[in-house]
């Protein structure tokens, strides 16, 4: 399974995110401590994305185990944003090792990233996929469940949904065609995040000035709260909500 973290509020260093925490995500892609779903490190590339202020979100990803990179420890340092999503990867067996298959996927201000599996990929998903335009097919980012799932959310979004609505329904309609399937989403557009949790493990700290959503804390704060699984979240810098997803929609 894969690591990931969205972040909302002030701006911080990337750096405070991605390498200084005593559990930050290069940590976890080296050291996880809840592989669940099978692996054992997040080997398999990374991305980080994060916004500007008053334009779209810029990445950086690659194909290569994050510790390894040599020239992202120095810009993260020097990058601050109120606004980050980046992930750790370790590709599901058959599925290609690209820096085009790493989250965080975007498109105009949406930031997306998945952490968990599809089962009976690509069979179990197949009509799903029918159903999108044949020019998003062409254009997957790459031949992996995370992104088609991003191709499925990013449909209900260009429809006109809320990030809210595009995760659930999403979900919903994966885990009724591939039932089992572990399917912790998050997606932002720079002012608000929403994440699922159906199969895997996500944690919040929230102050009312910032939140910070991981899939493992990235220290031992107390504030960090576990969200239990087959929730809906919600999240700006100051309000959180969450909620169960679909009925239906369970890991039992």
């Amino acid at each position: 399974m894969c690591r990931h973290l969205a972040y909302l509020g002030p701006p911080v260093p990337l750096a405070a995110l991605l390498y200084d925490p005593p559990h930050s995500l290069e940590h976890q892609s080296w050291a996880p401590r809840d592989m669940r779903g099978g692996g054992t490190i997040n080997a398999d590339g990374f991305g980080v994305g994060w916004y500007p202020p008053g334009a779209d979100p810029v990445r950086y990803r690659r194909d290569c185990p994050l510790w390894t990179d040599g020239d992202l420890p120095g810009l993260a340092r020097v990058t601050t944003a109120g606004a980050v999503l980046a992930a750790v990867r370790s590709a599901t067996v058959g599925m290609p090792v690209t820096a085009t298959a790493a989250a965080p996927f975007a498109e105009g201000r949406w930031l997306f990233s998945h952490n968990g599996v599809v089962r009976g990929w690509p069979d179990s998903v197949a009509p799903l996929a029918a159903r999108l335009p044949a020019t998003d097919l062409l254009t997957l980012d790459a031949p992996t469940d995370a992104a088609l799932l991003w191709a499925l959310v990013r449909d209900r979004l260009r429809a006109g949904l809320g990030l809210d609505k595009a995760l659930s329904d999403t979900v919903s309609e994966v885990h009724a065609a591939a039932p089992g399937s572990r399917l912790n989403l998050l997606l932002t557009d720079g002012t608000a995040i929403a994440a699922t949790t159906l199969g895997h493990a996500l944690s919040i700290r929230h102050d009312g000035r910032c939140v910070l959503l991981s899939s493992e804390p990235l220290d031992d704060d107390p504030a960090w709260t576990p969200v239990p699984d087959g929730r809906l979240v919600v999240a700006t810098a100051s309000n959180v909500d969450m909620s169960l997803l679909p009925n239906g929609t369970s890991t039992s």
